[in-house]
């Protein structure tokens, strides 16, 4: 009853502590200063709307740089190419003349840009080279073939060590036969684009990339992977490519995210790629922090500071007195009363009235449950005490009927039917002379059990002594009953079957391991026999284990003996 009344008391405190006081008084002064500050957020709603839209024009405003950089790179790359064919088409009679090496090596030390000057015959023979280390042979070369199947003029990526990329002339004779190419290796650092330009974004990357999409050179080539899990990009340049997609917001292979802008270096051979950083979310913090937020955001918190140093001195202070008495409250100590809320404010003191009306009525229902949890505690227990008592006569009467009868089957039978309603009587014996009674403690209970079944055979054989070894188990009285009937049947088989002629030692073990628990009842008599019929018993026994969800086995004992087991779900209160 006392732990009862004082549950109650804590349920009350922390819903009229916390719930109200805490919770709700705090709640209270942050709903002043929001509604106060409220007639600022719809200038912060306008500033953030005028902020998103500076970001997206300057957005908008990166992508068209970047793409208008990536064309003016291409456009002076394509210049560079531009003079290379006018180049080679001087040279085409150099290349036919004797000293074509000398000539050609004096012009390649003049000309910046170029690596080396070629000419090559209709069979893909070098026959003049200015370069230090000369090419012999071209056929099979991709660029070759193709000026060989008619092309007049290719750019192609070089397969030497030094990156560079071969620009070649198709010659024809006067009936446009082919006659060979002049070819002229770029380095690839002369035509790659300028990052240092100012108009590019901050950490603008670039990169030359071929028709397959290989990277032919590239500030950094991370930025620019189009293999594996980054194959968006792959198929962004295919756009590109075909005349498309000029500007992307794309991850590279390192996450970050990117804006990416191509354009068309020469035809359909090369291509210039820029990626420039796309801009954060915070990144509009920096258009105009000051005017934007943070102007508005000091003017929102100085409000709500004042709001918050009114409402303190005027209201919190009385509402941290009302919390402390409800704290008192949540320790069951109802009779204190909020008297100092008199010099309170109206609405406070109307609140201290509310909470002692409260307070008074919570203190006389507590009484009056205590009251009858009492009475409902005495009749429940008289209910068991006399349930018991009615078994008990109905187990006297049985035991009148049996000495009254010849029959030793009968006596038997009656025999067992009165122990089994002598373990039902103790089980009502358990719970009213138990603290709880509505729950009975299994180890108690067995305890009691097997003692009452061992003593009941005393002067009737030899002698039988019993060890019980139980773990403690808070249970249901409706699942007490099966066990304990289970129990009455495996002592009593133990005690007619095994213990019957020479006596011995009877031990019972009942062990909790967490979702399971197990019952034994382990005799050292002579043991189990192949003929031995199954009886009643058993059958009863097995029909005791399905209701506790379990089952039962009987086991030879070591050395000898037997050992009947009920193996079961552990019961829940």
């Amino acid at each position: 009853m006392r732990r009862l009344g004082r549950a109650f008391g804590r349920r009350f405190g922390r819903r009229w502590g916390k719930g109200l006081s805490r919770q709700k008084f705090q709640g209270i002064r942050f709903r002043l200063g929001v509604a106060m500050a409220w007639a600022l957020v719809p200038f912060l709603v306008l500033s953030a709307f005028q902020v998103d839209a500076d970001f997206r024009d300057q957005a908008r405003e990166r992508r068209l740089d970047l793409q208008l950089a990536a064309e003016r790179s291409a456009t002076s790359a394509r210049t560079r190419l531009e003079g290379a064919t006018t180049l080679l088409q001087a040279l085409r009679l150099e290349g036919e003349s004797p000293f074509c090496e000398e000539r050609l090596g004096a012009l390649l030390g003049r000309l910046e840009g170029y690596a080396n000057l070629v000419r090559v015959s209709a069979q893909g023979t070098v026959t003049c080279s200015a370069g230090a280390a000369a090419l012999t042979d071209v056929r099979g070369r991709p660029w070759f073939e193709r000026l060989k199947s008619g092309e007049k003029w290719v750019v192609a990526r070089s397969i030497r060590d030094r990156p560079a990329l071969v620009a070649g002339l198709r010659l024809e004779r006067p009936m446009g036969r082919f006659d060979g190419a002049m070819a002229a290796a770029i380095p690839l650092e002369g035509l790659q684009p300028d990052t240092a330009d100012r108009a590019l974004p901050e950490g603008t990357e670039a990169a030359l990339v071929d028709s397959q999409g290989q990277i032919l050179v590239a500030t950094d080539p991370e930025a620019f992977d189009m293999s594996g899990p980054n194959s968006r990009l792959a198929s962004w340049f295919s756009g590109v490519a075909a005349g498309t997609n000029p500007v992307v917001e794309l991850r590279d292979a390192d996450g970050h995210r990117r804006a990416y802008a191509g354009a068309s270096l020469s035809g359909q051979d090369v291509y210039v790629l820029l990626a420039a950083p796309s801009p954060g979310i915070l990144s509009w913090a920096r258009l105009n922090p000051i005017g934007s937020i943070l102007l508005p955001m000091a003017v929102w918190f100085t409000v709500f500071a004042a709001v918050i140093l009114v409402s303190e001195r005027v209201v919190v202070r009385w509402l941290d007195y009302l919390e402390r008495v409800a704290a008192l409250y949540t320790r069951g100590r109802f009779t204190v009363r909020p008297v100092a809320a008199v010099n309170a404010p109206t609405e406070i003191r109307v609140l201290a009235e509310t909470l002692d009306g409260l307070a008074e009525a919570v203190s006389a229902r507590d009484q009056s449950l205590l009251d009858s949890l009492a009475e409902k505690d005495v009749l429940m227990r008289e209910i068991h005490h006399r349930v018991k008592n009615n078994l008990q006569i109905i187990s006297s009467l049985l035991s009148l009927q049996q000495r009254a009868l010849n029959d030793d089957a009968a006596k038997v039978a009656l025999g067992d039917t009165r122990h089994r309603i002598s373990a039902l009587a103790l089980i009502y014996r358990t719970l009213y002379q138990s603290e709880d009674i509505r729950h009975a403690d299994a180890k108690v209970f067995l305890n009691d059990l097997a003692g009452q079944l061992v003593a009941s055979e005393v002067g009737r054989g030899p002698a039988v002594s019993s060890r019980v070894e139980a773990d403690s188990l808070i249970m249901d009285p409706d699942k007490l009953a099966p066990m304990a009937l289970w129990l009455v049947e495996a002592i009593s088989n133990a005690l007619k079957h095994a213990l019957a002629e020479k006596g011995g030692t009877l031990t019972v073990r009942f062990k909790v391991d967490g979702e399971t628990s197990v019952l034994e009842v382990e005799d050292d008599g002579p043991g189990l026999s192949e003929t031995d019929p199954v009886g009643v018993g058993r059958t009863l026994m097995t029909a005791f284990g399905r209701q506790l969800r379990g089952q039962t086995e009987v086991l030879g004992a070591s050395p000898h003996g037997t050992c009947v087991r009920m193996t079961f779900v552990t019961p829940r209160v």
